[in-house]
């Protein structure tokens, strides 16, 4: 079997076109950093556009203040208390009276997410880091090049203050508001000042450099020189190296940066929120299916229509996720989905909330920081800490266009027959809101797939009981619900306990499962709450237990029904766990390399895309495909269906990823900001080669790319591609095995765990595939999966 290099000379032999999955990011920005949150464009196999929402974050780590004592977690310590705080005899009262009553401040191991409110943030933040730049003093005067004196004291300084900030910005993605977005963006500059201090500290820095070059440098473990290596190179593209004049200039734009994201993202979600179509008449509407009629009557209900019913109306059309969708799939009115079409590629592109001038300042501000660090571009930048260089990443994106663009140019013909089969006054001139319409009509003619008539069968309580028993078998884990043992930010939240299979708890994680496009940020995402490390044990030897948060926007229940989901919607769910279990169940002890922390970013998506294809295992999908009502399993010809229809389209969807991937990198790498080229110029150029119906002249996509703009995919979108030649590569080891033998599927299971799963950060991505796989990842797994070999 051929095989190829992933490592930084990368050798891409045969021609991939590699399927554009469920997806997901992060900012890279401060040191100590890594993995914060992996938000992911909603996708649908027949939908044109990407649905790509990201929170804004920094990278600095989240490793939680404290750790539980013993075996019951609600009990717990931390460093030492907020309450000891370094501060002048002045400001001490005020500052103590904060504290006292500040849930902030207050030692914790699950955050006090339901008495978190606004007014907490300025004093809370201000006060920590105040103790903390003590702290930071008190390091550098004694610091020496060993782990006692220098790592473990600079995980707890990270600790500290990533819990409480993630406390609050995670807040921020699901429960968004006036008065909190104004206490961020007032204590924002003093925490990033400090990320600042703590990254350019030049005592840390040569620590670090001389473990380096120490003669014991060699009886290091792979997992503590992946740190010293990490926090090497972190700290050069943090600034450490620069001169006083330019560390100064560097640092106010890394202020501005952080504002501008912010920002950024900020506007995408009031644009998203400001657009509401009332529609009083059904027939507008028609071809909408029950589900969506039913949410479009609760969104109503919700905006003061108060007798709004699925049946009689009044109904509300927004641009979230599922109600988006649900109009460009399936509404038969094609001039409403002109409508909605083109306020969303227009969102926060005018007045108040345009994100133009933004994105330029962005990009400026960027290539002036890459030229500081003495690099040509932002792109070298973000290269420096992953797997492939700019030239491999432009190679492989260029070699999957040059695959998918025939196959893609035949589903634009195979659509355009289809519809005037059909009748469509519009088939010879099919437009961007006509696509997904006419896709899913052929989907359901082709495959005989309903997507709306599947909901029935995936309830979310089934898909979740079915998805614990997988990993049960793959992993040897107990997931439990845990409700009531940990405050939550909302009712629907759900709270679980993972278990070995002695009984004892390794893991914790909350689930957000459904959209709030009033004050949640839309997409999915996994982020960590609680990171595992040995240095935040109690008790010196059994170390802090890791606590997740998975974040997903679905339909939520509608009246006495549960949440139906989509078969879209189960892929996402499964994907995001993929990267709960790389959190939960990572046996890295050092908490700078636990989990998902200093994973390379084009190797992060192997254990979530890896989830995905048991999606379409027959046994996996009889287990979750349980009919709500009757209890009934999923009939067979419906899954033989689902797996023929899972290639359908995949040149197109091919194309729509790799218009977001190459745009990132012309934007980070080509682009002149203030030149003779716009932003839209660029994407436009772009589209000549990766789009077959252009986009239109008043597309504004690239003001709601919050991927590249406000989340950690600049000059990174490309990962994705990269990473599904591991993730593919992986689940054929167990079709290798048998997939229907189930102890070989448990040794496999029990192989993956031991080693993409546990081994976190501490080890290189290549290194970890090959103890799994045995050999260097094959590219001919994910061409079969995708039924493209011979494309290639």
């Amino acid at each position: 079997m051929a095989t190829f290099s992933l490592s930084r000379s990368f050798q891409f032999q045969p021609v991939c076109l590699i399927k554009p999955y469920l997806l997901k990011p992060h900012f890279p920005s401060h040191p100590y950093s890594s993995l914060k949150s992996r938000p992911c464009p909603i996708w649908s196999s027949s939908f044109s556009l990407c649905l790509l929402r990201t929170r804004a974050t920094s990278r600095a780590h989240r490793h939680p203040l404290s750790k539980p004592i013993g075996a019951n977690p609600t009990t717990y310590r931390s460093t030492p208390s907020v309450r000891s705080f370094c501060i002048s005899a002045s400001s001490a009262t005020a500052e103590m009276t904060d504290v006292e009553s500040n849930p902030l401040l207050k030692d914790f191991y699950f955050p006090p997410f339901d008495s978190i409110e606004a007014k907490h943030v300025r004093p809370g933040v201000r006060a920590l880091l105040k103790k903390l730049e003590c702290d930071l003093e008190e390091l550098e005067r004694t610091v020496e090049p060993t782990w006692p004196k220098l790592v473990e004291p600079l995980e707890r300084i990270v600790d500290r203050l990533a819990v409480v900030w993630g406390a609050v910005s995670h807040l921020k993605a699901v429960k968004d508001n006036a008065d909190l977005r104004s206490a961020i963006e007032e204590v924002q500059p003093e925490k990033v000042a400090f990320e600042l201090k703590l990254g350019q500290s030049k005592p840390i820095y040569n620590a670090f450099k001389a473990i380096r070059e120490s003669p014991n440098w060699e009886a290091l473990s792979d997992a503590r020189k992946r740190i010293v290596e990490a926090q090497i190179k972190e700290a050069v593209l943090n600034g450490v190296a620069l001169e006083d004049d330019k560390r100064e200039e560097f640092n106010k734009i890394e202020q501005e940066l952080a504002k501008l994201s912010q920002k950024f993202g900020e506007n995408v979600l009031d644009s998203t929120k400001k657009f509401e179509k009332l529609i009083t008449d059904k027939k507008d509407i028609e071809g909408l299916p029950d589900t969506a009629l039913g949410l479009a009557s609760q969104t109503a209900v919700s905006k003061g229509h108060e007798n709004a019913t699925a049946e009689n109306g009044p109904w509300v059309i927004t641009l979230d996720a599922p109600s988006f969708m649900a109009v460009m799939q399936h509404c038969k009115n094609r001039t409403l989905r002109e409508e909605v079409y083109r306020a969303y590629i227009s969102r926060a592109s005018s007045g108040d909330l345009d994100n133009t001038a933004i994105i330029d300042q962005i990009l400026k501000l960027r290539l002036e920081k890459a030229k500081l660090l003495g690099y040509n571009n932002y792109a070298e930048v973000s290269m420096a800490t992953k797997m492939a260089t700019v030239e491999k990443a432009e190679e492989l994106l260029e070699k999957l266009r040059s695959a998918s663009w025939n196959p893609a140019v035949q589903d634009m013909e195979d659509l355009k027959l289809f519809a005037k089969n059909q009748g469509a006054p519009e088939a010879d001139d099919l437009n961007h809101w006509d696509t997904s319409f006419w896709s899913e009509r052929l989907r359901e003619s082709k495959y005989e797939i309903n997507e709306e008539e599947l909901r029935p069968y995936f309830s979310l309580p089934k898909v979740m009981d079915g998805l614990f028993s997988l990993a049960n078998k793959l992993f040897g884990i107990n997931v439990e619900a845990a409700d009531g043992l940990a405050p939550v930010w909302i009712n629907d939240v759900r709270f679980y306990r993972v278990n070995d299979s002695s009984g004892s708890p390794i893991a914790y994680f909350y689930f957000d499962p459904y959209s709030r496009p009033s004050e949640k940020r839309g997409g999915a995402w996994m982020d960590e709450v609680v990171g595992r490390s040995r240095v935040l044990s109690q008790d010196g030897s059994s170390p802090r237990l890791p606590v997740a948060h998975m974040v997903c926007n679905q339909m939520p229940p509608v009246g006495d029904k549960p949440s139906l989901m989509t078969f879209r919607e189960v892929e996402t769910v499964f994907h995001e766990f993929g990267h709960a279990l790389q959190h939960m169940l990572t046996k890295q002890d050092e908490g700078l390399v636990a989990g998902i922390r200093n994973v390379e970013w084009d190797a992060v998506e192997l254990p979530s895309q890896f989830m995905e294809n048991w999606c379409y295992h027959r046994d996996t999908l009889m287990g979750i495909g349980k009919h709500y009502e009757t209890g009934e399993s999923i009939p067979d010809d419906i899954y033989e269906k689902l797996l023929a229809a899972r290639t359908f389209r995949a040149g197109s969807l091919s194309l729509r990823q790799l218009r977001f991937a190459t745009l990132d990198l012309e934007l980070h790498t080509k682009y002149v900001p203030g030149g003779s080229e716009s932003i839209y110029d660029v994407d436009r150029r772009v589209c000549e080669r990766t789009q077959i119906l252009p986009p239109l002249p008043d597309d504004k996509f690239l003001c709601g790319f919050s991927h590249i703009f406000a989340g950690g995919y600049a000059a990174g979108y490309y990962s994705y591609k990269w990473a599904e030649v591991l993730s593919a590569d992986a689940f054929s080891a167990f079709e290798d095995a048998g997939l229907n033998n189930d102890k070989a599927v448990k040794e496999t299971g029990h192989r993956f765990r031991e080693t993409v799963l546990a081994l976190g950060g501490g080890k290189a991505p290549l290194e970890v595939f090959v103890e799994f796989r045995g050999r260097e990842p094959s590219p001919e797994p994910l061409l079969r999966h995708n039924g493209l070999l011979q494309v290639a």
